[in-house]
């Protein structure tokens, strides 16, 4: 699995370099997270501009995601969707449960203005 893991101010942003979100990547993606999420970061970003495919283990991983941000009192964004990870991401009607950025200033929107 090729992961770009990057600290900035407000988040950390994970970027899978792979072209498949799987059952062969999403159990490491997992991990990570909960390694992420346990040194104490609450906001994520997770990136999947590099993703032409993803599964149900991948929909898994990115609900992990979502969930330990959630238990932290932080932010989950999805970004980088290509066109056929979205279409998966609405079929599941995931869009409707998660923070979803089209743009890098979308993803910043997130996080400079909290809500209340």
């Amino acid at each position: 699995m090729n992961l770009n893991i990057e600290k900035l101010p407000e988040y950390t942003l994970i970027k899978v370099v792979d072209s498949k979100l799987d059952t062969n990547i999403a159990p490491d993606l997992k991990s990570e997270l909960v390694v992420i999420a346990g040194s104490g970061e609450s906001n994520l970003v997770l990136d999947l501009s590099n993703c032409q495919y993803c599964d149900s283990s991948g929909l898994s991983a990115i609900l992990v995601a979502n969930r330990l941000c959630k238990n932290a009192n932080g932010t989950f964004v999805l970004t980088g969707l290509t066109e056929t990870v979205d279409q998966l991401v609405k079929l599941s009607q995931l869009d409707t449960v998660l923070n979803i950025a089209a743009t890098p200033e979308e993803v910043k929107s997130f996080f400079q203005n909290p809500a209340v």
